[in-house]
């Protein structure tokens, strides 16, 4: 198994960065939903960057934003990447800013080409929580789905990354059940909503260090 790609996500300060990025995470997310308690400006956005490593990702989340909005956001805040979490079809991905990732809701009505028709238009597919009963919430809900619904999934698109109520206690059991390329963790990593806590952080690092380890091993890599 090679190395997982770990984004920590809904970073809403530089303390909090740069604690996600001594931990050992590849990427840390930042939200421009206005609705989301995790929510930054593009001058927020841009502090937490400029007290990163150079090597830390930065991803700028959205919701059904407009392409000039984007643009001017990933300009403004020094992204590196985008992630588009609403209701954008494929052909949304066609001259952005930035290479972007699609997030795709899980739920007991997902089927595979809810995600397979973003294969060759996004960078990669994030696979998130659906919760029944339509809550307006696109993600950070905590509560994981059934994995077993998008097994096999990395294996037909380019990237994949598992998120949805991902924690230290069951984030290896989610890659053990799934295979993703990465895994991405925001409330499960929090002493509330938007304030990370450095313990639980390397918790979930530690857990997934130690995983990819054991599969690595299993695999005979």
């Amino acid at each position: 198994m090679t190395r997982l790609f770990v984004k920590i996500c809904g970073i809403t300060s530089p303390e909090d960065g740069v604690a996600a990025a001594e931990a050992g995470a590849d990427a840390i997310g930042l939200v421009f939903w206005p609705e989301s308690p995790r929510a930054v400006t593009p001058e927020r956005a841009r502090a937490v960057g400029e007290a990163l490593p150079p090597f830390v990702v930065r991803v700028g989340v959205f919701v059904d934003a407009s392409r000039d909005e984007m643009a001017r956001v990933a300009d403004a805040a020094g992204l590196d990447m985008l992630q588009l979490h609403g209701a954008e079809p494929p052909d949304a991905f066609a001259g952005l800013p930035r290479r972007a990732l699609k997030a795709v809701r899980v739920g007991d009505d997902f089927a595979p080409d809810d995600a397979l028709c973003y294969a060759g238009k996004a960078a990669g597919v994030l696979v998130d929580t659906r919760l029944p009963g339509g809550t307006p919430l696109p993600g950070g809900t905590g509560v994981p789905f059934d994995w077993t619904l998008v097994k096999g999934l990395a294996e037909q698109v380019r990237f994949l990354v598992l998120a949805g109520g991902l924690a230290p206690e069951n984030v290896a059991a989610a890659i053990r059940a799934v295979r993703p390329h990465g895994v991405d963790v925001s409330s499960g990593v929090e002493s509330a909503p938007g304030r990370k806590d450095p313990k639980r952080v390397k918790a979930f690092l530690d857990a997934v260090r130690t995983t990819e380890t054991s599969l690595a091993a299993r695999d005979g890599q």
